[in-house]
């Protein structure tokens, strides 16, 4: 079963007339076969190459390195989030939407022939030996990453457990190229984690993963018990730095706090692949207030979230800009051979907004205190080679800030959704706060 991680067809007006009804059917023939021999044309022309390869490369070749290669690079021309899966690789990937994977727990993505962390994953190896969003890998150990696939750059960094490898970091900021030695562990991601801040419930959620929809009603049942549903003043749900996932489990994670409407649509290519998924009957914590935390790393099914509550305005979204990533990919089996990684449509918030390229803009803007080691700006989806344009035609070109301290108390962003909940800051600020975006920290 294909599973999704997360155009109208035009016809002419027909003219009365008996020569337009004989010559158009012979026409379109025409074409089509004119299009089916360039094709064939091509694949020959492909055919041609890698027997030449195979032949006289100066050193012996892997036939099956060669067509996954050519395959990847078929499908990375598309976009930055289509991709071959070879059966390793999709094995690797079913394991990790499971939520327990092999690997030193970071986020990557390949930018101008590196590795760009997106984000490392909490308390992992990364995390703990300081891996930071938008970090550039250039080595692996003493191997450039400069010519290696993303496939094989990752592949590379698996390996048996309590094994260390170097990592060779170009860092915004950094005058010299850091050296950070991770040692490999197994990496189990626990998508939900909560805890109770006085009287407000805090959740974050990593990923979206198999996990996410029942950890949050966990989360939820817990806090409600240990605060009690009388003091319990809100929630909020920290989205920052998680990177997306499965489309299923946004879904159930926007249906837990609507109690009706759509959360979200995709569109396809045809008209008949439009699907709307609707809120089932029931808000989970009972209309308590949510404050939604989103930073430039919060992409994907994040954004879904985000965006299906914003527009029912079932919660406040506080943060900075979020990745603006908004294209559905869909895992095609292939059999023994693996999968592909397709992009088969855009995503669309309730009220139709497509945040391809754009982001989610928070309703209040909160920027971190940021030290000046810090990488202050993730650049988004708009700066990714060959990424899904807009269909708006408007894309969000500057970076918006993807940092979160790790002491709850230097938290900016974390501290104002608390006061909001707690009254001693107020609701009514949303106007004042989009009016002044600037990289200078919302005054306490």
């Amino acid at each position: 079963m294909n599973k999704p991680v997360i155009a109208s067809f035009a016809v002419g007006t027909l003219v009365a007339g008996l020569t337009f009804f004989a010559l158009q059917p012979l026409s379109q023939g025409t074409a089509a076969n004119a299009a089916n021999a360039e094709t064939y044309r091509q694949l020959n022309l492909f055919g041609d190459v890698f027997e030449r390869v195979r032949a006289d490369y100066v050193e012996p070749t892997e036939d099956a390195e060669l067509i996954d290669n050519a395959i990847n690079g078929m499908l990375h021309s598309l976009d930055p989030h289509s991709s071959y899966l070879n059966p390793k690789s999709f094995r690797d990937m079913q394991v990790q939407t499971r939520g327990e994977f092999g690997g030193l727990g970071i986020e990557v993505t390949m930018e101008n022939g590196l590795i760009k962390v997106v984000t490392p994953i909490d308390e992992t190896p990364a995390q703990r030996a300081g891996v930071l969003p938008n970090d550039l890998i250039t080595h692996l150990d003493d191997t450039a990453i400069l010519g290696l696939t993303l496939s094989e750059a990752v592949e590379m960094m698996r390996g048996p457990v309590d094994t260390a490898i170097r990592l060779t970091i170009v860092r915004e900021g950094a005058t010299e190229p850091l050296e950070i030695s991770v040692t490999r562990d197994i990496i189990t991601i626990r998508s939900v984690r909560y805890n109770r801040e006085d009287d407000v419930g805090y959740i974050r959620i990593t990923t979206f993963n198999e996990q996410t929809s029942s950890g949050l009603d966990e989360a939820v049942e817990n806090l409600t018990k240990e605060i009690g549903s009388k003091r319990l003043k809100g929630f909020v749900l920290d989205l920052r730095n998680n990177p997306g996932g499965l489309l299923d489990q946004a879904i159930s994670v926007s249906d837990a706090f609507l109690d009706k409407g759509e959360i979200v649509s995709t569109r396809g290519r045809r008209s008949e692949d439009i699907q709307r998924y609707n809120a089932r009957g029931g808000d989970l914590i009972g209309g308590k207030p949510v404050i939604i935390l989103v930073n430039g790393g919060s992409a994907s099914a994040s954004e879904i979230v985000a965006g299906a509550l914003q527009d029912h305005e079932r919660a406040t979204i506080l943060g900075t800009r979020s990745f603006g990533k908004g294209s559905v990919q869909t895992i095609i089996p292939l059999g023994s051979d693996g999968a592909i990684r397709l992009t088969t449509a855009r995503y669309y918030t309730p009220s139709g907004r497509s945040i391809q390229a754009t982001g989610i803009d928070p309703d209040i803007i909160v920027n971190q205190k940021l030290d000046d080691d810090r990488a202050k700006l993730i650049a988004g989806e708009s700066a990714l080679p060959g990424h899904l344009v807009s269909e708006e035609g408007e894309e969000t070109t500057s970076g918006s800030v993807a940092y979160v301290p790790a002491d709850k108390e230097d938290d900016t962003q974390l501290q104002y959704a608390l006061d909001l909940l707690n009254g001693v800051r107020s609701f009514e600020v949303k106007a004042n706060a989009l009016a002044t975006e600037t990289n200078e920290t919302v005054p306490n």
